[in-house]
Order: C-alpha cells, then structure tokens, then sequence
C-alpha cells in the first residue's frame, strides 16, 4: 500500500471538526417535565439518615483497601508473567 503525504497537520483536521460540529449541533433545553422528573428522583439525604450509616465508612474502606491490594497483587504477578515471557523469546 502507498502511503500518501499528508499536507496538513492532524490538528488542523480537528480544529476543522469541532468549528464544523460547533455550527452544526445547536444546544436543546430539557422539557419542564423531565427536569421536574428528574428532581423529585434526585435528593439529598437529610442528616438522620447520613449519620445512620458513617459506621458503614470503616466497612468501606476496609474493601476498598481489599480491592486496591488485589489490583496491586494482579498487576505484580502480571508483570511477573510478562517478564518471564520475555526472557525466553
């Protein structure tokens, strides 16, 4: 396959993209009804119900740190395999 010279740079094509997509795509407002919707599905905890679950916080760190370990664990043995691969080839 022939490649061929490119006259302009990739940056160029991308300024070229967003200017055209800027002018294409015009900006919508959600109906009063689905922004209506929306607020009466998201709220904001009131205080009783928050401090109900701080004993939950050690819990949670305790399996993220869990997680965390077992990724670092992962990606050790990872690049142990990876290592050894290499050696032989």
């Amino acid at each position: 396959m022939a490649r061929r010279k490119q006259t302009h740079a990739p940056e160029e094509d991308i300024q070229f993209l967003e200017a055209h997509l800027a002018g294409t795509l015009k900006p919508v407002a959600p109906s009063k009804e689905i922004v209506k919707r929306l607020n009466t599905r998201i709220r904001m905890p009131n205080r009783e119900r928050v401090t109900l679950h701080l004993p939950d916080w050690s819990r949670l760190f305790l399996v993220f740190g869990g997680v965390i370990s077992g990724m670092l664990l992962f990606v050790t043995l990872a690049r142990a395999f990876y290592y050894l691969a290499g050696r032989r080839g």
